[in-house]
């Protein structure tokens, strides 16, 4: 628990008027986040977190990976499953 509170850091900044804000140079150079990049918004209840779009690209990248065996897992029992009567009557064609 102890390194979790070690890595908290806060920091204020302040909304423009026109409901901006800045980030400041040092957390975008720990993050290397530079002029042009994509930072998505997430909004979990009540708080509001700032994530690098390919460090979410990254994150999902495996994700979903055991998807497409399992998918192909099922395929190949239902193909198998000789007593199903539509690929009975696929198979008669």
């Amino acid at each position: 628990m102890k390194a979790a509170i070690d890595n908290l850091k806060f920091r204020s900044i302040k909304v423009s008027a026109k409901g901006q804000i800045t980030l400041p140079s040092d957390i975008q150079k720990e993050f290397g986040i530079k002029k042009g990049d994509e930072i998505i918004l997430v909004r979990k209840g009540e708080k509001i977190i700032l994530e690098k779009s390919e460090r979410i690209a990254k994150s999902l990248k495996n994700e979903f990976a055991d998807i497409k065996s399992l998918s192909e897992q099922s395929l190949r029992k239902l193909w198998l499953n000789k007593d199903d009567e539509i690929w009975n009557q696929y198979l008669k064609k």
